[in-house]
């Protein structure tokens, strides 16, 4: 599902307008939105029965360049995790 498709499916689900659920889409995941917009700060968003989404640091380190074969330095970096929360987790596992 890509994000039209969810918005589609917003729209369908409930009592919102295209637009309106757009906007919601956009505000929650959007680069200036409400997740990463917690997460550049530090902090964790945790939404209770769906999972957590965190920043985890990535220390800098020494890759290889695959057409070379030479060491290339890695910077560091923060990289973006979620972590699915029980419930989640118990849907996907039920068996049919």
């Amino acid at each position: 599902m890509n994000k039209a498709e969810l918005i589609e499916a917003l729209v369908d689900r409930g009592s919102l307008k295209k637009a309106g659920a757009a906007r919601v889409i956009e505000a929650l995941f959007g680069t200036g939105g409400l997740i990463a917009t917690e997460l550049k700060r530090g902090g964790r968003v945790q939404i209770t029965g769906f999972g957590s989404f965190l920043a985890r640091k990535r220390l800098a380190r020494t890759g290889r360049d695959p057409r070379s074969g030479r060491a290339i330095p890695i910077k560091a970096s923060m990289a973006p995790l979620f972590r699915a929360g029980q419930a989640l987790k118990e849907v996907l596992n039920r068996k049919r």
